[in-house]
Order: structure tokens, then C-alpha cells, then sequence
């Protein structure tokens, strides 16, 4: 395997996974502390930024256009450098409520508009971005290579989570404490996402090297041949044996998460006479968004050595336990209201070290039932799922909380976990002992 122009992996392969993670993390993640700090109320703030999602749930549809249109270098230089417009746009066009409104928690969504409009393009394109860097990866660089670098692609990839959830999020806190002007915190960090997005995208286009490999599929006839492989795909995945089972579990195994994941960063922000934390943004990014990321990532490593060594049967159990005990740190911060700073980062990195920990069996879960002729395709598959198991409970997280209250929400968390549990029984009794232990 040849690229045209020879260039070390070490000099595109971190700032391509990087470049992937900024717009994801934007989108996702930025959004809701942003709508937040606004004042957007948390039932409209959950809403929308989970239809946001969208684009991840739904790119399997599009990624046979990926596939035999263009070449993958070209999908991954024109979407990063539509995103980096966007980034742009959304930060001179962000709105900017007065402070009166803002203090009110009532700022209506709908000023945002044209944000929530430039946000679901980037969300596009960044879903587009993602299928054609993970085709390029596999195209552009032999296959020892691709083993050799899978591991910095995964850290670079995570590098750039605690950039957008971390970094960011302490710049616009940084910025607020010295002007107290929270739309003008916000619009100087969406400039310095663009920014950086800016020189990786003008570095991509002169570093991506150009793989004889890396060839429209149209241009052999394939396409039609592209899309019915694509219907057998979804035809087989659906009359696999356990497929009902293997869908109920992809939904609700992170149901609680998927509660807890839209309320927990404005929970930490919120007035303590509204039943929040009451912490500055800049110390959000720094115990959610960097410390909180570190752990989530360590667990991960954790739970990737522990289940290769027992296998997933084995790991279930204990991953389930890891991925709903944990929360209960959240019921303790809303019921407690500590205000020692150590004491609320160590709950958060307990229980973002126990997701960690317990979404490795949903991966490995995932690649699991993905097994067999389709494996490529049935795991996208599986991957929409998985987004549709974050999306559902996003919808309504907002307006649970604004209902019942912090304190009675982390409590129904809680009580979600026993329906992650019950799940985790019946998935256990079908899983094959010896699937996902290492061989020596």
C-alpha cells in the first residue's frame, strides 16, 4: 500500500483525530454549558442540544454517498473547512441577551436560532468528517501501520475531549470572571474553537497525504452493487438470533447516563438557591471537563485490560455495577451541597472513572453481536443505537428535572440503574464465556 506522497502517519494521523473531536465536543458538549450560562431553561437546553445529536444517529444512512463519491481525503478537507465557517459564523453572529434576562433562567431558546442552525450543519458535516477520516485511516497507511497507530488516534481523539470540554469551558469561565459579560465569554471561546480549527484544517490540506488507494468507488460501477450490500446489511442484522435482546440492550444498558449526562454540568453551575452547586464556569472545566475526562479515559483503559483478561461474560457483572453504583456520588453532591472543591471533584472522578469502566462491556457488547459476514455493517448499526440509547432520554431530562428537582431527579437516576441491571441479566445468559479474552 503506497501513498503517492510518502509522509509519516506521526505527522497527520494526531491532528486528523483531533480535528474529529473538536466539532463533536462543540456540538454536544459546548452547547449545553453555553445554553446554560444563557440562561436557557433546562427543558428547552436538553431538548435541543440532544436533536443536535442527530446527525451521529442517522450518518449510516449517508455513508455509502462517502463511500462512492470523491475521494475520502477530499470529504475530510471540504467538511473541515465548511465546519471551520460555521465555527466562525457561530461565534460573530452568537446573540447576546442582557444580563437581566440571562439572571432570570428564562432566556428564551428561540434567539438562538440561527446558532442552533449553524450548530446541526457543523453536526453534519462532523458526522460526514468522521466516516471519511475513518475510511482514510484504513486507505492511507499499510496495515501494521493502522495496529501500530490505533492507540494514538484513541488519545489524540481524547486530547481533543478535554480541549473542548476542558480547556474551553475554563477559558469562557476565565473570561466571565474578569468582564462578568457571558454572551462576550462565550463568543471569544467559539472564536478560539474556530481558530484552532482554523490552522488544523490549513495544515490538513498541504499534511494529508494523498493515497493511491483512496479512489471514488463510482468510477468502478459500484454503486448500486454499494447499496444493496447496505440493504442485506439491515436485513440481516435484524433477523439475527437475539436481535431484539441485543437492541434492548444497546438502549437502556446507559439509560441512566443518558438521564444524568444533560443535567449534571448545569446542576454544578445552577445558584445554590435553585438547588445547584453554584461553581464558576472556569471550575467546571477544570473538575468536570478536564479531571472528570482524565478518569472517564483511565476507567476506560482499566475496563479494556480487565475484560480482555476474564472476557466479556465474565465483566459484565461488574462493569454494570461500575456504570450505575457511581452515580449515586451525584445524589450525594444535591443532597450534601458540599462546597469544598476537592470534595466535589473526587465525586465527579468516581463516577466518571466507574462509566468509563462499565461502558467497555457496551463496546464490547456492541462487537460482539456485530460478529459475522456484515461485521462493518452491523456494528454502524450498532453505533445508532448507541446514540439513540443517549438521544431519548436527552429529550426529556430537561423537563424532569425542571419538575421534580435536582434532588428527585439524581434519586429516579438511581432508580433507572435497576432497569440497566435487569437488562444486564438477560444479556449475560446469551453470551459466549470465551468471547473477548486475550489469547496468550
Amino acid at each position: 500500500m503506497k501513498a503517492i506522497n510518502e509522509k509519516s502517519p506521526w505527522l497527520w494521523i494526531p491532528t486528523l483525530y483531533f480535528a474529529e473531536g473538536i466539532p463533536y465536543f462543540l456540538v454536544n458538549n459546548i452547547s449545553v454549558m453555553m445554553f446554560t450560562k444563557m440562561g436557557v431553561p433546562n427543558g428547552d437546553m436538553a431538548f435541543f442540544t440532544t436533536l443536535l445529536y442527530f446527525p451521529w444517529f442517522l450518518k449510516g444512512i449517508w455513508s455509502p454517498i462517502v463511500d462512492v463519491v470523491k475521494t475520502k481525503r477530499w470529504w475530510i478537507t471540504s467538511m473541515q473547512i465548511l465546519m471551520t465557517a460555521m465555527m466562525i459564523v457561530l461565534a460573530i453572529s452568537l446573540p447576546m441577551p442582557s444580563q437581566d434576562i440571562i439572571a432570570s433562567g428564562n432566556t428564551p431558546i428561540s434567539i438562538f436560532w440561527l446558532s442552533l442552525i449553524l450548530f446541526i450543519i457543523t453536526a453534519f458535516a462532523s458526522a460526514t468528517h468522521d466516516i471519511a477520516a475513518d475510511g482514510y485511516y484504513m486507505l492511507a497507511h499499510n496495515p501494521s501501520s493502522q495496529a501500530a497507530f490505533i492507540g494514538v488516534r484513541n488519545t489524540f481523539y481524547r486530547i481533543s475531549s478535554v480541549f473542548g470540554q476542558g480547556v474551553l469551558v475554563y477559558i469562557a469561565g476565565t473570561i466571565e470572571k474578569n468582564t462578568g459579560n457571558i454572551p462576550l465569554s462565550w463568543q471569544i471561546t467559539l472564536g478560539v474553537a474556530a481558530a484552532t480549527f482554523f490552522l488544523v484544517t490549513f495544515y490538513h490540506i498541504f499534511a494529508l497525504p494523498k493515497s493511491q488507494n483512496d479512489k471514488p468507488r463510482i468510477t468502478t460501477g459500484n454503486g448500486s452493487s454499494t447499496l444493496k450490500e447496505l440493504g442485506n446489511s439491515f436485513a440481516t442484522f435484524f433477523t439475527k438470533p437475539g436481535a431484539l435482546l441485543a437492541i434492548t440492550f444497546m438502549l437502556l444498558y446507559r439509560l441512566p447516563e443518558g438521564f444524568l449526562v444533560k443535567i449534571c454540568q448545569p446542576f454544578l453551575v445552577a445558584s445554590s438557591d435553585n438547588g445547584g452547586l453554584g461553581l464558576n464556569t472556569d471550575v467546571v472545566g477544570l473538575v468536570y471537563g478536564t479531571i472528570g475526562v482524565i478518569m472517564l479515559l483511565l476507567g476506560g483503559i482499566v475496563g479494556g485490560i480487565f475484560s480482555s483478561r476474564v472476557g466479556l461474560k465474565k465483566a459484565l457483572w461488574w462493569m454494570a455495577l461500575s456504570i450505575t453504583l457511581p452515580d449515586f456520588a451525584f445524589v450525594y453532591l444535591s443532597m450534601a451541597m458540599p462546597t469544598n472543591i476537592l470534595a466535589i471533584g473526587t465525586a465527579i472522578a468516581i463516577e466518571q472513572f466507574g462509566y468509563g469502566f462499565g461502558f467497555t462491556a457496551y463496546m464490547l457488547y456492541m462487537m460482539y453481536f456485530s460478529e459475522g459476514e456484515f461485521k462493518t455493517s452491523h456494528y454502524a448499526i450498532c453505533t445508532a443505537f448507541m446514540a439513540l440509547s443517549m438521544m431519548l432520554p436527552g429529550f426529556v431530562a430537561g423537563y424532569i428535572q425542571e419538575a421534580i428537582g435536582y434532588v428527585n431527579f439524581f434519586w429516579m437516576v438511581i432508580a433507572c440503574c435497576s432497569i440497566t441491571l435487569v437488562i444486564t441479566l438477560f444479556a449475560y445468559r446469551k453470551i459466549d464465556p470465551e468471547y473477548g479474552i486475550k489469547k496468550q
